[in-house]
């Protein structure tokens, strides 16, 4: 397959009239700036790499829009997460299959073509084991298959239910995991994948409160990919972790875990002057979830004393209320904007130039990490995964380098997006996944069975 961009985003920068070529094993094999088009090759107008999902729990789909009616005066993430629970508990494989399946075809839709699910659905209602252990986590690796979506996969531990080692609720149940059990249905679905380049498997911890690190060490030491952990969302979490150990989250996990670049901290969003310098030197990557911390009222992550200090981050879906990392980003700056009572915030002090470009970049590379990826973006060798976005969609016609960026994420609408490419097939076309009409009605069909529509 050849392509010929107009413009397009190389990791040195923009460039003029690329000459793209894909390989038959879904890898970029050259890409060629200031090259001549040759006679019906594809031309498309603006080529930027696709945005990477660091954190999303599918199943979370199927409940998007529902928890916005206040359950009580102080309505919080609390109460979100008991509303959350409710859904897990009734989820079979197959509703589970369908759903991821529309969430990940929606985020092609809208610019993603990797996601690493934070995935701790494990076992049947009333916490049962399914005769194939794995069972779930197939179920999500059928459904990226199934869009064309990349996926890394992370089983998620699952112990206790408080920093006190209380019990797990019966609402738990479902989760409820061993390091024995993490360990063999990682195994099971990297022998399961072995053969199949879009999917690959990491390890999820849940949280600190869930989560006993005294117990991990050998899952950890097994682990070259990917390890991902909740951290610090609430206040709540920061209070009770310095009550029963004496130290607040991210100051913890730094002392008692060899945190370096293979870990993802999703949210981090409470932390000291001290934690944000030790989570910045450890080279771990920042999960920031900018729409569902919004959402759910968690706070403002500290990115300005971050990036300052040399820190890393990606972007998240997460409880997947809205899918857009144009929008995911927008919100991160604008939390920053309003936090700070200035413009242009998140970029690093002294840094000029595009507020919009910059973000796309440290999102872009940040992904990468997260999802275990040797390579990303418009380069010989990476997987060809690229964005066509749609000029059309764009607030104003003719734009170039990063204003395009900055209109995209801070003046569109929806998501600009025209025609995106994993793994060098075509998976949306004109704004439209191929399967569009069968993912939708299997998705439409399984939201009417769960909520008893």
């Amino acid at each position: 397959m050849e392509l010929f961009a107009e413009q397009a985003l190389l990791p040195d920068g923009w460039h003029r009239n690329v000459r793209i070529t894909v390989s038959s094993d879904g890898r970029f094999e050259s890409i060629v700036p200031d090259a001549r088009i040759s006679a019906g090759v594809e031309r498309k107008t603006v080529v930027v790499p696709s945005q990477l999902s660091l954190h999303s729990h599918a199943f979370q789909r199927g409940m998007a829009g529902l928890a916005e009616s206040r359950q009580n005066p102080a309505d919080t993430f609390w109460t979100w997460r008991r509303l959350m629970y409710q859904l897990a508990h009734r989820i079979s494989p197959e509703q589970m299959q369908d759903i991821a399946s529309y969430l990940y075809m929606e985020m092609l839709t809208a610019g993603y073509t990797q996601v690493a699910e934070f995935h701790y659905l494990h076992h049947a209602p009333g916490g049962a084991t399914y005769g194939q252990v794995a069972e779930m986590s197939l179920r999500v690796g059928e459904a990226a298959q199934a869009v064309g979506i990349g996926l890394t996969l992370l089983p998620t531990l699952y112990e206790r239910g408080g920093f006190d080692g209380r019990p797990l609720q019966e609402a738990q149940e479902r989760f409820a995991t061993t390091p024995e059990l993490i360990g063999r249905i990682i195994s099971e679905t990297r022998l399961a994948w072995a053969e199949t380049p879009l999917l690959s498997v990491g390890l999820g911890l849940h949280s600190l409160r869930a989560v006993d690190l005294k117990t991990v060490p050998d899952l950890l030491a097994a682990q070259t990919a990917p390890v991902h952990i909740h951290v610090a969302e609430q206040q709540k979490e920061v209070e009770e972790c310095v009550a029963f150990v004496g130290a607040r989250p991210v100051e913890y996990l730094l002392s008692e875990a060899d945190v370096d670049e293979r870990w993802c901290l999703v949210h981090a969003t409470h932390l000291s002057d001290s934690e944000i310098a030790g989570m910045a030197r450890s080279g771990a990557v920042a999960g920031l979830c900018p729409i569902t911390e919004a959402n759910l009222g968690d706070g403002l992550f500290p990115l300005a004393p971050y990036v300052n200090d040399g820190g890393r981050f990606g972007i998240g879906s997460d409880s997947n209320v809205l899918i857009s990392p144009w929008e995911e980003l927008r919100t991160l700056e604008y939390g920053q904007r309003l936090f700070t009572q200035t413009r242009c915030a998140a970029l690093p002090a002294e840094t000029l130039g595009s507020t919009g470009g910059w973000l796309y970049r440290q999102a872009l590379d940040g992904g990468r990490w997260a999802c275990g990826l040797e390579s990303w973006g418009l380069v010989a060798g990476a997987r060809a995964d690229l964005c066509v976005l749609d000029e059309d969609l764009l607030p104003l016609p003719y734009l170039q380098d990063d204003a395009v960026l900055d209109a995209a994420i801070f003046g569109s609408r929806q998501p600009p997006v025209k025609d995106v490419l994993c793994g060098g097939q075509w998976r949306v076309r004109d704004g439209r996944h191929l399967n569009h009409d069968a993912v939708t009605a299997a998705f439409r069909r399984t939201v009417r069975t769960l909520l008893d529509l």
